[in-house]
């Protein structure tokens, strides 16, 4: 039997509701996040462009992750926006994280507006190998 189990799942109750978001002027951007499961334990990986070291927030309570970034979008004083695609200059995304998962040893990196976060499995869960002695 083989039982497949998830470790991370993307969260709507973690978000703002639709009534605070109305309530809000602010439009937040939630970026795409892919989450792959190896062995060891899980690699998510968003794409938060234009987000820097400083404009970054990656936090854990309890069981929940919560990526927040914001851009510096500076427009030259003497030029007005016209025009924009993108109309919010915040990034915000909440996980469940699994309690198999081992959250005091992430490790986070930053490269080119994609945070790679490695989330390892904790000892007791993760696969061994058992040695087996001849009698």
């Amino acid at each position: 039997m083989n039982e497949q189990k998830e470790i991370v799942q993307g969260s709507e109750q973690h978000e703002a509701s639709r009534a605070e978001q109305a309530a809000s002027p602010e439009v937040i951007l939630r970026p795409a996040v892919d989450v792959y499961e190896t062995g060891e334990g899980v690699i998510l990986k968003a794409d938060l462009p234009g987000v820097d070291k400083d404009g970054l927030n990656v936090q854990i309570d309890k069981d929940t992750l919560t990526i927040e970034g914001s851009v510096s979008l500076e427009i030259p004083k003497d030029l007005e926006a016209r025009y924009a695609e993108v109309q919010s200059n915040r990034y915000r995304h909440s996980f469940s994280l699994s309690r198999d998962l081992d959250t005091a040893k992430v490790q986070a990196e930053l490269h080119d507006g994609i945070l790679t976060l490695q989330i390892p499995k904790r000892e007791e869960v993760k696969p061994r190998k058992i040695t087996v002695s001849a009698a």
